[in-house]
């Protein structure tokens, strides 16, 4: 069997509920107009709807002034183009390339941009390019495109919670889990492949990082002018708060087990100042699964982290490493600290 080019199929399948409800909001802009605007078939309605229809009720409200504004410009342009030069063939290639740099002149975005071609392009060849006809098309694609920005918001509009949540949360763990393997690292001997793979180990957890700013995003997006999203926005606030604890401690671990990986050394191991910061590291970890328990969990428990630990002559063969991992730490304690003494 022939099988689609990787070019044309995405990673994931859209929501078979957004589905649905474009092909709802499609049909309802198509009959609506139709019954309101006789004459020619509802192209623009249909197409406005099927366009608005967006993951979030921000987004179909941001779609639908886009494809408003590049309908009415393009509308207006042929419009004016087709009473002066009629409809014959290069009069509708002059209406694309005119609308195209007018919306490279005024800076739209790509979307409007095209619709003004788009709209041209119909106007000029499927209808007579009258001031009736031009005003029955803008008519017809606000129609459109107001039906699918109800139906998005009607027909349970999407909350994009759960991915943010699940994104932070795992974030979280592995973090905790990247300071324990550090910890273990400063304890054991290792060699050399073991090395490599805490370090890879480490520089995963900033695709995580930015994975869980992603989905957050995304979340907040989806709550934006979304009648269903005040129960989730205190959630969504706290996981804000979260990846900005989380964020500055990716860094400092990820720096830290360089530190080990640059500097590592198997007499390491039996060195005091080093165990010292393997159980300063556990701790840390601790308070990092700690502060990510879910509502008031978190202050079950106090910080195992409580104090700084302080060397004051570390010894000459490991001084590098042992300052390194000294000034993360603390700067990785007054995060947590911080977060354990805020309201």
């Amino acid at each position: 069997m022939m099988r689609l080019p990787a070019g044309i199929r995405a990673a994931r399948r859209t929501p078979l509920l957004l589905v649905v409800k474009s092909a709802v909001a499609t049909i309802g802009a198509w009959l609506l107009a139709q019954w309101l605007i006789p004459g020619p078939l509802p192209v623009f309605a249909a197409i406005a709807a099927l366009l608005v229809v967006q993951p979030s009720v921000n987004q179909s409200f941001s779609k639908a002034i886009e494809r408003s504004v590049g309908v009415i410009a393009g509308v207006l342009l042929a419009s004016a183009l087709g009473l002066f030069l009629g409809n014959a063939t290069w009069v509708i290639l002059v209406a694309t390339a005119a609308g195209l740099l007018i919306a490279w002149a005024l800076r739209l975005a790509p979307g409007a941009a095209s619709q003004i071609a788009i709209s041209a392009i119909l106007v000029l060849s499927l209808g007579t390019a009258t001031p009736g006809y031009a005003f029955d098309r803008v008519i017809e694609t606000l129609l459109g495109a107001v039906m699918g920005i109800v139906v998005n918001v009607l027909l349970v509009p999407p909350v994009a919670v759960e991915p943010a949540r699940e994104a932070t949360a795992r974030l979280g763990t592995e973090l905790s889990a990247s300071l324990d393997r550090l910890a273990d690292a400063l304890t054991t001997v290792l060699d050399r492949p073991q090395l490599e793979e805490l370090m890879l180990e480490a520089r995963l957890m900033r695709p995580m990082r930015d994975a869980a700013d992603a989905a957050i995003t995304a979340g907040s997006e989806s709550l934006t002018l979304n009648p269903r999203g005040g129960p989730h926005r205190a959630e969504l606030a706290e996981m804000t708060r979260m990846l900005a604890l989380y964020t500055p401690i990716v860094t400092q671990v990820t720096g830290m087990t360089r530190a080990v990986y640059d500097h590592y050394s198997p007499d390491i191991v039996g060195e005091p100042h080093v165990r010292a910061i393997a159980e300063q590291l556990r701790r840390a970890a601790h308070d990092v699964e700690r502060v990510g328990r879910p509502g008031d969990a978190a202050v079950d428990e106090p910080p195992a982290l409580t104090t700084p630990l302080e060397i004051a002559r570390p010894p000459a063969a490991h001084w590098i490493l042992i300052g390194s991992l000294l000034e993360d730490l603390h700067r990785i304690h007054h995060s947590l600290i911080d977060t354990a003494e805020s309201p």
